[in-house]
């Protein structure tokens, strides 16, 4: 892998500017990045900061309609969109080089200049409750969203990044202008740049020159509280069973993440993982299986996601739960090590191909951690992964005080009780 050049750039105002040049590339992504999302909510709020990120999009004061927004990006041939997670909320644009001004020009002006008309508001609320709804008939989807409240209940954490229905029927624009204001600020800004163009730090510098100089607030901490297995099972009427199943880890700063990465990978990361093979391969019993580690500023989990036959669920979660047990006791052998490392290093590799691709990974990482680390810092720290760190973590994280399982399915009440029944490690 070739190396990777980036630059990182604090201006006087406070905000965060990177630039990767991608001397090949035809085109050019413009990400802005704000550190805050559902986990900055309190619950009288929560789905806030996703209803803000769509109505930044439906005017501003140089471009006073969602059209003339849309018009003047789909002129160009870009692509475009936004974003809301738990800690971070994102804007981007991606065009040819030679657009690469114009599309700066609009992604700044959306985040910087907001309408926020209450007529487009009041109508942007059905558009929200419909995407709620829209997840809860995806049970792939829904599965995830209780997974996250079994994990961390009643805390932001735990809370959902679309926000509950009565809140989003009952915010108003003091709250949408009063949130905003505290935190789409400079020390909370990170700008990206990644692509052909040559480096457009003073341009950068002159368009978000007006952004507001709040102080940046940090989120709560994310408590974490578990002395059993947990489980949460809704029943529905679906033709698989969705379930996943998940531990406890640890935050993105640990430099344990990387030996989490194989870990993960090897459980199910590919169609040649454990998981794949003994669920889907060898039993017959599921389309999808996998894993990931998703980890953020303080918290993280592992979690294995799958959609199985209804019928065969306890087997399904016994195999599972074998194969977290195996790795926990054995030591994985050096060639399916060397071949789990080679695996993350060629899917890095073609991850970061795009300009979006690109943009996308140094913003999350500095907005997320306050630290940028290059493709080939964490492809070094994945070289260095031994079979032995493989074990001695994953019997830290496979232990019944850190095991949680979502389900939905056609689950009945003594079906309910069986699969609690099994459900430790």
């Amino acid at each position: 892998m070739s190396r990777t050049s980036h630059k990182k750039t604090v201006f006087k105002n406070g905000i965060k500017y990177i630039y990767i040049p991608q001397p090949e590339s035809l085109a050019t992504t413009v990400l802005v990045l704000v550190s805050t999302g559902s986990e900055y909510e309190t619950k009288d709020i929560n789905g806030i900061s996703h209803f803000l990120e769509h109505l930044c999009f439906k005017g501003t004061k140089k471009r006073p309609s969602s059209d003339l927004i849309a018009g003047e990006l789909d002129a160009l041939g870009a692509e475009y969109n936004a974003f809301t997670g738990s800690e971070i909320t994102g804007y981007y644009a991606k065009a040819a080089n030679k657009n690469f001004e114009k599309i700066l020009d609009v992604v700044a002006d959306l985040y910087l200049s907001p309408i926020v008309d209450q007529k487009e508001m009041d109508k942007e609320r059905g558009v929200i409750i419909e995407e709620i709804n829209m997840y809860e008939d995806l049970p792939m989807e829904k599965v995830r969203e209780n997974f996250s409240a079994l994990l961390y209940g009643d805390q932001p954490a735990g809370w959902s990044v679309a926000g509950r229905k009565d809140v989003i029927k009952n915010l108003n624009r003091e709250d949408i202008l009063d949130y905003r204001n505290k935190h789409y600020v400079a020390k909370k800004t990170t700008v990206v740049v990644a692509g052909g163009v040559d480096d457009p730090e003073r341009l950068i510098e002159e368009k978000f020159a007006s952004i507001g100089a709040g102080e940046r607030i940090a989120k709560v901490p994310t408590k974490e509280e578990q002395d059993a297995p947990r489980v949460h099972i809704q029943s529905k009427e679906t033709d698989q069973t969705h379930l996943i199943i998940g531990v406890r880890a640890f935050g993105i700063h640990d430099p344990r993440r990387h030996i989490l990465m194989v870990l993960s990978d090897i459980l199910g990361g590919s169609m040649s993982s454990r998981l794949f093979k003994k669920v889907r391969e060898e039993m017959g019993a599921a389309y999808y299986i996998r894993s990931s580690a998703d980890l953020g500023s303080d918290a993280g989990m592992l979690t294995i996601s799958t959609g199985i036959d209804k019928n065969r669920v306890e087997e399904i979660i016994a195999a599972i739960l074998g194969e977290m047990r195996k790795i926990s006791s054995e030591e994985v052998s050096e060639a399916e090590l060397n071949k789990s490392k080679e695996h993350i290093s060629g899917k890095l590799i073609l991850q970061l191909e795009t300009s979006d691709e690109v943009a996308g990974y140094y913003g999350g990482e500095e907005a997320v951690s306050g630290k940028t680390h290059s493709p080939e810092e964490v492809l070094e720290n994945i070289k260095r992964v031994k079979a032995s760190d493989i074990k001695t973590l994953a019997e830290e994280l496979m232990r019944n005080e850190k095991l949680n399982m979502a389900v939905i399915g056609q689950i009945g009440s003594e079906e309910g009780e069986g699969i609690k029944k099994i459900f430790r490690l």
